[in-house]
């Protein structure tokens, strides 16, 4: 696992709460994650993600940008017009 060169604040997700990561420790995978700035490792490089926890449990994958169009609100909110757009183009106020 890498280290950390810089102390970062990272928000952990389950509890809602900023954890403070020290420079020169080794952040459990999860953590480790969310330090997404380079210039905050040893050798300039983000660590690999971890497809496994310690605990065994799996690590959510980050969504992928193909699945932005076969959401059914996103397809509803691109056919209809914003509010007001309608009255703005006819000019009355």
């Amino acid at each position: 696992m890498a280290k950390l060169v810089r102390s970062v604040f990272v928000r952990d997700p389950a509890r809602h709460r900023d954890i403070l990561l020290n420079a020169g420790e080794e952040p459990a995978p999860e953590y480790a994650a969310l330090v997404t700035n380079p210039a905050c490792w040893e050798d300039g490089k983000l660590p690999t993600p971890a497809k496994r926890s310690a605990e065994g449990q799996s690590t959510p994958d980050p969504p992928s940008d193909d699945d932005e169009g076969d959401k059914p609100a996103a397809k509803k909110a691109a056919t209809r017009p914003a509010r007001g757009r309608k009255s703005a183009d006819e000019g009355d106020s």
